[in-house]
């Protein structure tokens, strides 16, 4: 396994194992490659590739202003340095947003797609929440601990302390100024991108309890894109990735196995 930082400034974690086509996890805003852990380990005998998007743990962000097409052109730049030319690319939150502008950008280097929690065309109830939260984290310039309460239920958090600790200092760790420029991006987002450009096979993935990436908007991502398939993690919340790391990595591996 080989830690490091790229020449543009990104950090990564990067699993080489020969004759193997990577699976690469980008994470969600105010978050770090850390929350892939149970991904990690369970694919310890694959080659995997994590690292931190712009502004983020041990990344570098020096733009005032950023796009979409910023974050795929960090993965790109990322790619060729580590001399790698097809991934399973698996995108969670606003790493699923980046996933898919990925995906219309760079489809020649995917051999298959995966959006875990992602979000499609919010309602005006939906977009008035999250405006109120960005709000919220200008005003108090951190994100709200309360977070973890819609990325988990509440009996995984008493029975997980340590994984309530680990997250919330991943969120207190955040450079501020970068983290608001990120998820500013992540709020305004309108479905800019061309979702009819994907062609790649794509798994669609949410928790049954997602509030913010719900199962209705990954069953209208699911009707929307042309070679997709969706699954529902069943009793899952935002961060099903590790309350339900079990379920989440056995479907990962079957739809890897099935591309690869």
């Amino acid at each position: 396994m080989t830690t490091g930082t790229s020449a543009s400034g990104t950090y990564y974690v990067f699993n080489k194992k020969e004759q193997q086509i990577p699976i690469v996890f980008v994470h969600g805003v105010g978050l770090t490659h850390k929350i892939w852990q149970p991904q990690l380990d369970f694919f310890k005998n694959h080659s995997t590739l994590s690292y931190d998007i712009l502004g983020h743990g041990k990344s570098s962000l020096e733009k005032e202003k950023i796009s979409f097409d910023d974050f795929s052109d960090q993965l790109i730049n990322l790619m060729n340095e580590l001399n790698i030319n097809k991934i399973h690319l698996i995108g969670f939150s606003i790493g699923s947003l980046i996933a898919r502008n990925f995906a219309t950008r760079y489809s020649e280097h995917l051999q298959s797609l995966i959006l875990l929690g992602s979000i499609y065309k919010r309602s005006d109830e939906q977009q008035k929440i999250v405006n109120q939260r960005f709000e919220q984290a200008k005003q108090e310039l951190k994100l709200s601990r309360q977070a973890l309460k819609r990325w988990f239920t509440d009996k995984y958090l008493e029975n997980n302390p340590d994984i309530y600790n680990k997250i919330s200092n991943i969120l207190s760790a955040n450079n501020m100024p970068n983290f608001l420029k990120v998820y500013e991006l992540f709020v305004n987002h309108k479905n800019d991108e061309a979702l009819e450009k994907i062609k790649v096979n794509t798994l669609i993935m949410t928790g049954e309890h997602d509030v913010g990436s719900t199962v209705e908007m990954s069953k209208e991502l699911d009707n929307i894109l042309q070679n997709s398939q969706l699954k529902i993690i069943k009793d899952g919340k935002h961060l099903c990735g590790i309350e339900c790391a079990d379920e989440v990595n056995l479907v990962i591996k079957k739809f890897v196995e099935q591309n690869d």
